[in-house]
């Protein structure tokens, strides 16, 4: 099949769609990938890359086609807005001219924002191509959730808008199975809605880890968090949790990762005397990941307590999961409903510091053996439910039978 992948966001930027793309390309299919300039999650553009190109670029088989756009800055609303309508109006204008010929499907990976369906519907009516959607974060409500609009109005447009996107759409999937009714709502036939998870890249199932060459980490037992430093992640209730168990001076929290809330995070470590206690590593490559995962005693996951984030399941916990690490999250709804159907931990709810605390320092009790077990079974948990092979040829399958008119 002739795929044209459209995301926003696309390698060096890391994210699942680079895996997913990865994949098809190695079954054969000639895919072409619809994208901005990368700049996620500093803001500027990413070094090998300026406003003069490169536009084109060969990965892994696949031809990456990037439009301008405006850079998402230091991430506040205006800044956020512009960089989101620039892309979409970009792919419109270059991606009819540069995505040339045929095509078999429009695979749209919609992250954040939903403005990425406007090039994809664009295209697809001057093609007369169908559209698979993906949807990773349902729009409008993370808009409203996370604070980033608040006006009703605004945030009518933005629910109209992502309702003439789906129109337009011959499939949804969706990454969470609680995504359904809300897309429902939204006016979308349950029947054309599909599961399709997020899985993870094969080096988080090695069960050799590269030889450790970081920096030096402090002896005990180690949380650790992966992931983004923003107001959806709570770090309120991570840093709480921390403060009451500063006593316990093995349990050391190690947080990887970047993003907007990051200084406020380092002055409250400061400010909350918790220096020898909570460790920010920064931000680090996907390939290194299972180095520093080999590290950990235990994964963390959290989000805030907002209905919207009790729908979604964080692409962390699959790798978590894969590598075959025990995990504590305090997230409520379909992400504790993962961790407790896999047997791989601990589930408290969001933004309860004090049994996120009561969680940890239970399982740095327990013996070694029973953290491996735990372990096991999310690597199990995740090859029954999450192998990206399996995932791989659900997509197939889907693309071949709309070719075929079958759904």
């Amino acid at each position: 099949m002739k795929i044209l992948v459209i995301s926003q966001y696309f390698y060096p930027e890391e994210f699942r769609i680079n895996d997913v793309v990865k994949g098809l390309s190695e079954r054969g299919h000639e895919v072409t990938v619809l994208t901005g300039m990368p700049n996620y999650p500093k803001g500027t553009l990413f070094d090998d890359y300026s406003w003069w190109g490169p536009y084109s670029e060969i990965l892994d088989g696949s031809m990456i086609i990037r439009v301008p756009q405006i850079t998402r800055g230091k991430g506040n609303t205006i800044r956020l807005a512009l960089n989101y309508l620039s892309f979409a109006l970009s792919a419109c204008f270059f991606g009819i001219m540069r995505c040339s010929g045929r095509f078999d499907i429009i695979f749209v990976c919609q992250l954040s924002p939903a403005t990425v369906g406007i090039p994809a519907r664009f295209i697809a009516r001057i093609k007369n191509v169908p559209i698979l959607f993906w949807v990773q974060d349902l729009w409008p409500e993370s808009l409203s959730a996370t604070g980033a609009i608040n006006s009703p109005f605004i945030l009518s447009m933005v629910r109209k808008m992502v309702q003439w996107i789906y129109k337009g759409c011959t499939k949804i999937l969706v990454q969470s199975l609680a995504f359904v009714n809300p897309i429902v709502e939204m006016g979308v036939r349950k029947d054309d809605i599909v599961f399709f998870p997020n899985g993870a890249e094969t080096l988080f199932q090695t069960t050799n880890p590269p030889i450790w060459d970081g920096p030096s980490l402090p002896d005990g037992f180690h949380v650790m968090f992966a992931g983004n430093i923003g107001k959806a992640q709570s770090f309120e209730t991570i840093l709480t949790a921390a403060k009451l168990l500063k006593t316990h001076t093995h349990i050391h929290w190690i947080i990887l990762g970047d993003g907007r809330d990051r200084d406020w995070v380092c002055k409250q470590i400061i400010a909350r005397d918790l220096q020898q206690n909570v460790h920010i590593m920064g931000r680090h490559p996907v390939k290194d990941m299972p180095k520093w995962f080999a590290k950990a005693d235990v994964m963390l996951a959290t989000l805030s307590k907002k209905p919207i984030f009790a729908l979604t399941v964080p692409a962390k916990i699959q790798s978590y999961l894969a590598f075959g690490k025990p995990i504590i999250s305090a997230i409520d709804g379909e992400t504790a409903n993962v961790v407790r159907n896999s047997g791989a931990g601990y589930t408290v709810a969001s933004e309860d510091a004090k049994a996120l605390s009561e969680a940890i320092l239970k399982m740095s009790s327990l013996p070694r053996s029973q953290l491996i077990e735990l372990g096991d079974n999310g690597k199990k948990y995740f090859a029954e439910n999450y192998d990206r092979e399996m995932l791989l040829d659900r997509l197939e399958n889907w693309c071949k039978r709309v070719l075929e008119k079958e759904i």
